[in-house]
């Protein structure tokens, strides 16, 4: 099997609808880091000092098949593509351990796909 890693920098008001749509499509699960992000548009200054919004960073491997529909999924359903709400993108993955209890579902998906 090969494996995607899907990575979404998001506003954190939209980490749960990202991650909800995500399994919808295909994602078995996430995991989501709390961040800072530079250059959105969500900036507010207090007394001179800038404030940036919250970002989450979302991480979720994939089944290769299913990356390019989550993607699709985030960007149709999740406003991703509008100015400061945040990015989705997918990078491959070469090497990976310890998913032995999520083979089942991948397994799952890839019958799925292909019968």
């Amino acid at each position: 099997m090969r494996f995607k890693l899907i990575v979404a920098a998001v506003k954190k008001d939209l980490t749960e609808k990202v991650v909800d749509t995500a399994k919808e499509a295909g994602a078995t699960g996430a995991t989501i880091i709390p961040a800072r992000g530079i250059g959105g548009t969500d900036k507010k200054t207090f007394f001179g000092l800038t404030i940036e919004g919250p970002t989450d960073v979302i991480l979720m491997m994939v089944e290769e098949h299913v990356a390019k529909g989550i993607l699709q999924a985030l960007s149709d359903k999740c406003d991703i593509d509008e100015p400061g709400a945040g990015i989705a993108f997918s990078l491959a993955i070469e090497e990976v351990a310890g998913i032995e209890s999520q083979m089942q579902k991948f397994r799952e998906q890839a019958r799925e796909k292909y019968l």
